[in-house]
């Protein structure tokens, strides 16, 4: 792991915040966060053994199996998030991969088809997916795919063991050389170590081009799981990552992901403010609960923030939204 990531998240927390504020201003504007809307569109029954998910066949949850979803629902579903604010509409598959010339990626590029019809930005995670694979996406009208690194490729194995985090990386190269934005962050609170967090975000940085966004979950544990009784992250911890996110790459949107109800509503606020310019909202992440479309606006009111719209810049002039 590098020493000026190091250097950078052990400043004294204001003095952290205070640079990571002014690298914001520079790229971004600082009034506007970009509303994400998630929906499952193939839910559980998946044959990995990621040890935070209650998605895997392997774990006993709560989550019930629901094949892939009409095109008419997935659609109706992306209608009322852009009129709700969002500018983003991303849909997740539990499966490890999906292939070419199967019925299920007919129908997922359908989807992909229908919703970009719409005027709103698509993202999906498919899981692994080839070159080819993601240029027929991103010809059926896909903006962006999401694959995350979750952690460092040290501490992966502690975390999953069905596959190895090198597959994360073909998968990713496969996305970025077939000239789809990339959605990718990673998952804390799963038992790694701060310098864990670091040496992720430090390949983070080293992807050309970077990621247009970084997700930062933190770890909401489900029952069922291994890491069910994993115990919430300090806060000033999250807050810190996300200002040290901000600063390494600062033309990237940081997203809080998952893990918002855990924080108060002041928590959000300083991750704003050092720097998280994006946020999936709607009161469903996948199979883990999340704020309501309602409790968000509001926030965003009392801060004085604002969504942007399907279309609009939130750049500072610098960069597309």
């Amino acid at each position: 792991m590098s020493k000026p990531l190091r250097e950078i998240y052990n400043q004294s927390f204001f003095d952290l915040l205070q640079q990571a504020r002014t690298v914001h201003l520079q790229h971004w504007n600082g009034k506007y966060i970009q509303l994400c809307s998630l929906l499952s569109i193939k839910t559980g029954g998946c044959s990995e053994d990621c040890f935070y998910c209650a998605q895997s066949a392997r774990y006993q949850t709560v989550v019930k199996s629901k094949e892939l979803l009409d095109d008419d629902e997935v659609v109706a579903a992306a209608r009322a998030a852009k009129e709700l604010g969002a500018s983003r509409f991303c849909m997740g598959a539990a499966w490890s991969g999906v292939r070419e010339q199967t019925q299920q990626f007919e129908q997922v590029l359908n989807i992909v088809r229908a919703v970009a019809a719409l005027g709103i930005e698509v993202c999906v995670t498919l899981g692994y997916i080839s070159e080819s694979a993601a240029r027929t996406l991103k010809a059926a009208g896909l903006h962006t795919y999401n694959h995350n690194l979750d952690t460092s490729p040290e501490f992966y194995p502690n975390i999953v063991t069905t596959h190895a985090f090198d597959d994360r990386l073909k998968t990713i190269r496969a996305v970025q050389q077939a000239g789809l934005s990339l959605c990718c962050g990673g998952i804390i609170g799963m038992g790694e170590t701060v310098d864990d967090r670091l040496r992720m975000l430090e390949i983070l940085t080293s992807f050309d081009p970077p990621p247009d966004s970084v997700p930062i979950n933190t770890l909401i544990p489900m029952p069922g799981t291994p890491l069910e009784n994993e115990k919430p992250i300090d806060v000033f911890d999250l807050v810190r990552l996300v200002a040290t996110t901000r600063i390494a790459l600062p033309r990237s949107k940081v997203r809080l992901s998952a893990g918002r109800t855990l924080l108060s509503r002041e928590a959000q606020a300083w991750c704003f403010f050092a720097g998280a310019n994006s946020i999936f909202f709607g009161g469903k992440l996948l199979t883990a609960d999340n704020p309501s479309a309602d409790e968000d606006l509001q926030l965003l009111a009392v801060l004085g923030l604002a969504p942007n719209r399907a279309g609009s810049n939130c750049d500072n002039g610098k960069r597309a939204s």
